[in-house]
């Protein structure tokens, strides 16, 4: 018999077994060292990045066990963490195996987003050029012919910009590009994150 124990990871509640938080726990304090000692980013963003793990976690844990209320084993949360590895990209110790992105994620789709790290008004170009994969200068230039033709370019504009969110947190911008959700990457884009 195993003893489990209720906790709330992302404002979601999950029951792990014993052994199992005790891993999850680990990872996370692992992670927030590794994560200070390989960044030069301000603590505020650290915290953002520990918020958007732990709800990544949540998810993959929810994507598992359901709402039926099933038990998170300790097998399960190897696997979750495997799969996000560190943030510096290294393997959690020498003894476990890399991580790779392909290994045990599906390939990550894109979604649109207002790229704000690279805007000029309200970052739909930028946006679009990372979603579509086309140079930046090709969506601007296009946009302001369609402006300088008529007014619909206007118009074009000003629906994108209240229709497309923007990516502000950093597992945000891993979707606008298309990246795994990973600890890797989340760290990656913390660093470019605004407050």
């Amino acid at each position: 018999m195993k003893k489990v124990l209720n906790i709330s990871l992302a404002n979601r509640s999950f029951t792990l077994e014993e052994d199992a938080y005790k891993r999850l726990s680990d990872y996370l304090e692992h992670f927030r060292t590794r994560l200070a000692a390989s960044s030069s980013i301000p603590y505020t963003q650290n915290a953002e990045v520990m918020e958007d793990l732990e709800s990544r976690i949540a998810e993959l844990f929810a994507q598992e066990v359901g709402s039926d209320g099933r038990v998170v084993s300790i097998g399960l949360v190897d696997r979750v963490t495997r799969q996000l590895g560190m943030p510096d990209g290294k393997p959690e110790s020498p003894a476990s195996e890399p991580y790779s992105p392909t290994a045990d994620s599906a390939p990550a789709k894109k979604k649109i987003y207002r790229d704000y790290d690279n805007k000029r008004i309200a970052g739909v170009c930028s946006g679009l050029a990372v979603y579509l994969d086309v140079d930046i200068v090709l969506i601007r230039v296009l946009m302001l012919v369609a402006l300088v033709a008529g007014s619909a370019g206007f118009w074009i504009y000003i629906i994108c910009w209240i229709a497309i969110p923007k990516a502000v947190t950093a597992t945000q911008k891993c979707e606008m590009h298309g990246l795994p959700v990973t600890a890797e990457n989340l760290a990656r884009f913390a660093q470019t994150q605004k407050k």
